[in-house]
């Protein structure tokens, strides 16, 4: 299998970077644009060590409005999946004089720490390592550079949450496959739908029980990296709070042609999260939809007593609610299974991890959820 596998992978990926090769050298001989841009990824650190991900692209010109139509949004969607990655690229990371240099991989992504200065100076939860790209394969005639936002969780930080996107935060619809992918192709980030109060509880877990936690929140999905930036403006757009962002890598490089299972991404990205803050507690939420009550279950028992809660979207049919409640029968970690955020907002109120003035807004989030159900 191993054999047949490195086959695949020398043939696919072969394939794969002479048709970039040709699409770009095709635009530099029709003296199209060839612009080279670094596209950073949120992503989290501590006072001792930076975590920067991101990657290297052909700027296709990606341009959203609120005036976009389904032909718009199908041709930028095309556009986020047919990227030219950008391999072998060279980048400067610096941040307070310390500067490292690092490369871009085949699918031109770039992941590396920085260490730290002992008498670094955090800013409070995001700081902003600068990277500029030193030589590319690809000509480019202009400085290149991008700010990378790490988020490093400060003295005031009492727990983190660990959060699912799609169907949790995103409506996706992620239970119908034909569903999620015509929404997925056909939408963009003005006109994805987050879930009623999804917003203003998160805000409250962030801002904690005292008002002031800046708690961080961690987003862990199973869609492509190519979805980024949307996810991104989606949340910006919904007032949802900035965090990491964990995703998957989709291509033709040796571990990405037969990927991990949904359950294998999602477990080892929160165990990558659980590991960097050891001492940290943490919220799990999720839906019902794939496998998130599963994945949690297996965290609260490899985590012993750093769970605090589990708080579960029902998105699925009745036939689906016996198996959760069965997985969750025998745990002693708080757990909350309801169809909207104030349930769950509810319970973190009465356990101080949110300020009980919050539900308030929240509560008219899951209201004007079963107006429009009327």
């Amino acid at each position: 299998m191993t054999d047949f596998r490195n086959f695949i992978y020398r043939i696919s990926n072969s394939v794969e970077h002479k048709l970039d090769t040709l699409k770009l050298d095709f635009r530099k001989r029709m003296g199209w644009d060839t612009n080279v841009h670094i596209c950073p990824y949120n992503s989290f650190g501590t006072s001792e060590v930076l975590y920067v991900k991101g990657r290297v692209l052909h700027d296709r010109g990606i341009q959203t409005s609120d005036n976009d139509e389904f032909w718009d949004n199908l041709v930028n969607m095309y556009k986020r999946f047919n990227s030219h990655e950008i391999k072998g690229a060279k980048l400067k990371i610096s941040f307070q004089g310390i500067e490292k240099e690092i490369f871009t991989d085949e699918d031109g992504y770039f992941g590396d720490t920085l260490e730290l200065n002992p008498d670094a100076v955090i800013p409070d939860l995001w700081c902003y390592p600068k990277l500029e790209l030193i030589s590319s394969p690809i000509p480019f005639d202009h400085h290149v550079e991008a700010k990378a936002g790490v988020m490093v969780p400060g003295p005031k930080s009492r727990f983190g949450i660990i959060s699912d996107i799609d169907d949790t935060i995103l409506k996706t619809n992620a239970v119908n496959i034909a569903r999620m992918v015509y929404h997925t192709f056909t939408n963009n980030a003005q006109t994805r739908l987050a879930f009623p109060g999804v917003a203003a509880f998160y805000r409250a877990l962030q801002d904690g029980g005292t008002g002031d936690e800046n708690n961080p929140i961690f987003y862990v999905s199973s869609s492509p990296w190519n979805l980024y930036d949307l996810l991104i403006d989606f949340m910006k757009i919904n007032g949802i709070p900035s965090g990491p962002v964990f995703l998957k890598d989709y291509g033709f490089t040796h571990n990405k042609i037969f990927t991990e299972s949904h359950n294998e991404h999602k477990t080892k990205k929160i165990r990558k999260v659980m590991n960097a803050y050891p001492l940290m507690q943490f919220i799990l939420i999720g839906d019902s939809g794939q496998e998130d009550p599963e994945i949690y279950s297996e965290i609260i028992n490899e985590f012993p007593g750093r769970i605090l809660a589990v708080y579960i979207r029902d998105v699925t049919s009745s036939s689906r609610d016996s198996e959760i409640n069965i997985t969750y029968k025998d745990h002693k970690v708080p757990f909350v299974y309801a169809e909207n955020s104030y349930s769950s907002a509810q319970h973190a109120a009465e356990n101080g991890f949110i300020k009980a003035e919050f539900l308030s807004e929240i509560l008219k989030g899951k209201e004007k959820d079963e107006s429009l159900e009327e």
